[in-house]
């Protein structure tokens, strides 16, 4: 989940040492309550939108190295060298709220210089949340910042993060579908958060961005945020029914709801082999069910995403061993996002350990400096050339420890 400070965060307000790339190589190895289901019926109008026209080959042209190029062997994200990657990042937000604010694509710069500031806290992948209004162009968005325009610069910034050796992770952050429970904003626009994707916007942007980048394997798919449909559904099978298969097993939501199966099927239809996350229940925090509701994958390349903030339902080892563990050991998990809300790092520092100790990912929220840094919510720094807030510190320190441990 985000913070309760922050949609509650700020958006919402709106084992070697690969020294050509950086990446950290290692051998072997609720925020809503329940809610009561609402009676109206899914509304299956398409939005208005103009198609994507994306390149299949340009994002793919990246000239990622074969360090860089991820799939997924047994429980672990291995390269095409057959070295295992363990992800250590920052998400940074800012192009799925901009947008459709009208306000421009990034959140503060995006060029060489704040790549550079990155990768000398030790980061070797980002996560970068999309619009799916702004990707497919959608009517109400200002065209100068939809469309063609949005999605030529992600790929922009992805191929320069790329050339930079650090792995992306596509995030499907904001999407279409009206919703007015917990945590919404009231719209059916792609103006928050919603419970699930929308078969409407979400289908025809996964096909997209999945054309714009296979070829690409150091471009991960993060196929839904932060999963809650128990604010609408309230069982937690029933949620998980839903999470899987989305349409008819998702009643009382107000859009036709695009299942994890289905947003799986639709990246793969499009030949694109990337690596894929799938956050669980409860804003991407309860993975009880994951492996038993997992979709089917022709290409076995599926990743848990997990979401761990000191908010959080499962944020102790007792449930970090007894809900996540078991995960870990059967697929990779990397913990898409981490934070606290109290610009300290009491709480991300043993959730590390504990990953760490796992050989398992993890990226921390979040690489914007905005004004009033980590006491509005989990911002790393204060400004962009990196240096850290308080709760930052102890992020930045950790990286460079475990940098500093692989390559001694």
């Amino acid at each position: 989940m985000k913070l309760q400070a922050s949609a509650i965060r700020r958006a919402i307000l709106p084992a070697c040492l690969l020294a050509v790339t950086g990446l950290a190589c290692q051998a072997g190895a609720a925020q809503s309550g329940p809610s009561q289901t609402q009676t109206s019926q899914p509304q299956t109008s398409q939005p208005q939108t103009s198609q994507p026209q994306t390149s299949q080959t340009g994002a793919a042209q990246a000239g990622a190295s074969a360090a860089l190029q991820l799939h997924v062997s047994e429980n672990r994200l291995v390269n095409a060298n057959g070295a295992t990657v363990v992800l250590h990042g920052v998400d940074r937000s800012g192009t799925e709220y901009r947008c459709a604010q009208g306000k421009g694509i990034f959140d503060g710069p995006s060029d060489q210089a704040s790549i550079s500031a990155m990768k000398s806290w030790d980061i070797n992948a980002v996560r970068v949340p999309l619009n799916e209004a702004c990707w497919n162009g959608e009517n109400y968005v200002n065209p100068a910042y939809a469309g063609a325009d949005y999605r030529s610069a992600i790929e922009a910034y992805v191929q320069l993060l790329n050339a930079n050796g650090i792995i992306v992770i596509l995030d499907l952050h904001w999407s279409d579908g009206a919703y007015t429970g917990p945590g919404g904003c009231g719209s059916s626009q792609a103006l928050c958060q919603k419970p699930m994707a929308d078969a409407a916007g979400s289908v025809p942007f996964w096909s997209s961005v999945a054309r714009a980048f296979k070829g690409n394997d150091a471009v991960i798919f993060d196929l839904f945020n932060e999963p809650h449909p128990g604010s609408i559904l309230g069982s937690e099978t029933a949620s998980w029914k839903c999470w899987r298969d989305g349409g008819s097993a998702c009643p009382g939501f107000q859009y036709q709801v695009a299942g994890m199966q289905t947003l799986v099927n639709t990246v793969r239809a499009t030949g694109a082999n990337n690596v894929i996350m799938l956050g669980g229940l409860f804003f991407a925090n309860d993975l009880s069910e994951w492996l038993k509701y997992e979709p089917k994958d022709p290409d076995h390349n599926l990743a848990a995403s997990w979401h761990s903030y000191n908010t959080n339902h499962c944020n102790n080892l007792q449930c970090w061993n007894s809900q996540v563990g078991p995960v870990i050991a059967s697929v990779p998990v990397i913990a898409g996002e981490i934070g606290e809300n109290d610009c300290a790092d009491g709480y991300i520092d043993p959730l590390m350990a504990w990953l760490d100790s796992k050989n398992t990912s993890y990226l921390a929220w979040s690489w914007n400096a905005n004004p009033g840094g980590c006491a509005a919510g989990p911002e790393l720094i204060s400004d962009y050339s990196g240096t850290p807030t308080s709760y930052g510190a102890g992020y930045q320190s950790h990286l460079r420890a475990v940098a500093r441990s692989h390559a001694g």
